[in-house]
């Protein structure tokens, strides 16, 4: 309200503009044609009116609203997937993967073929090779386009629920052909400085494939060309190069467990081939074993003779000289045995002729 010298009272409608009531946004500006403030985790944000703290003056003049964080991450999102070329190698696609999905995101696309439903869900070592099959299959252009997206705050994520979301394509193989997927597309972004996707659901229905005006005219007196514009180069908004790997990762996503172990031990088998060589370790010196001598002694390392305690001693030796019977050596010549006796109390047995 503004009040004149005469005081009469005006009131002054201040146009706005509200970025609930549309959102659909072309990829190569930033949604509702503004730069977005840093995020922080835990800071809020009114969607008309942009940081809480605005004065009434500053409510006069009009201003254009900040989006969500959410909708800027498909912002960026989209503008990387503007600088694909077709240099773009694996390692280009593993980067985008990883600035954008988090280590554990699982991805799942459903659509529905001539032969019933299908349903394909394949985790984060397979999403790059899913984008890059979209460029394979001709398309030279890949953006989505968010109209009215809702989203919801978690524990420690932040769901977008999109009902009206429309992948873009530009085809150029085998004839120019904009190529629009329309669907639901379903989103769950960590609630962290990184705001990475964990989970990425898109359900296609319908899809459209546009050819421009000029090509039409330009084979208009060309039945068989004709024909061969009418025909769909895609099924169900999908390239034969994306359903192919799809029906590949069936068989691939539940050896992705076996076939991380493998590039684990690879990677080990690796790192010892490229290592330097190690030095060989030092070998304890042999401890030589003592030989044992007649007579209950045994035989040192340094030579030296030591009577074996140990050895358990034989009964003879236990009996003094005195106590046995002395044979001449005439006598052992004509020896002849018989029954022995035991002489005295010793156990030792003596034979005499």
């Amino acid at each position: 309200h503004v009040t004149n010298e005469a005081g009469v009272v005006w009131r002054r409608i201040v146009p706005c503009c509200s970025s609930k009531s549309f959102k659909l946004y072309s990829p190569k500006e930033p949604p509702n044609g503004s730069s977005f403030p840093p995020f922080h985790p835990g800071t809020m944000l009114d969607r008309d009116l942009g940081s809480v703290g605005y004065t009434p003056e500053t409510l006069l003049q009009r201003h254009t609203p900040y989006g969500n964080q959410t909708d800027y991450r498909i912002f960026e999102l989209n503008k990387r997937l503007q600088n694909w070329t077709e240099e773009c190698d694996n390692l280009w696609w593993d980067a985008f993967t990883t600035e954008f999905f988090e280590d554990d995101a699982m991805l799942t696309i459903t659509f529905c073929l001539e032969d019933g439903p299908k349903r394909y869900t394949i985790g984060r070592t397979l999403i790059p090779r899913y984008f890059r099959s979209i460029f394979e299959g001709g398309a030279t252009d890949l953006y989505y386009v968010l109209k009215h997206p809702k989203e919801s705050f978690h524990n420690n994520f932040v769901s977008l629920d999109c009902d009206q979301c429309t992948m873009v394509t530009q085809n150029g193989k085998p004839m120019f052909t904009q190529v629009c997927v329309e669907g639901r597309l379903y989103l769950e972004f960590m609630f962290d400085d990184m705001m990475r996707i964990k989970t990425w659901h898109f359900s296609i229905r319908q899809h459209r494939e546009l050819i421009p005006r000029s090509i039409l005219a330009m084979h208009a007196q060309d039945p068989q060309m004709l024909d061969q514009l009418s025909k769909n180069i895609t099924r169900c908004g999908l390239s034969n190069s994306t359903l192919n790997y799809l029906r590949l990762c069936v068989i691939l996503e539940p050896m992705q467990e076996l076939m991380d172990c493998l590039k684990t031990c690879l990677f080990q088998k690796w790192q010892r081939m490229v290592a330097p060589p190690a030095e060989p370790a030092r070998q304890a010196p042999n401890k030589r074993r003592k030989r044992k001598m007649s007579g209950g002694s045994t035989m040192s390392a340094g030579g030296g003779t030591t009577t074996n305690n140990n050895k358990k001693k034989s009964p003879a030796s236990s009996f003094p000289l005195s106590s046995q019977v002395p044979v001449s050596s005439s006598q052992i010549n004509h020896m002849c045995f018989r029954k022995p006796f035991l002489h005295q109390q010793s156990v030792c047995c003596s034979y005499v002729v």
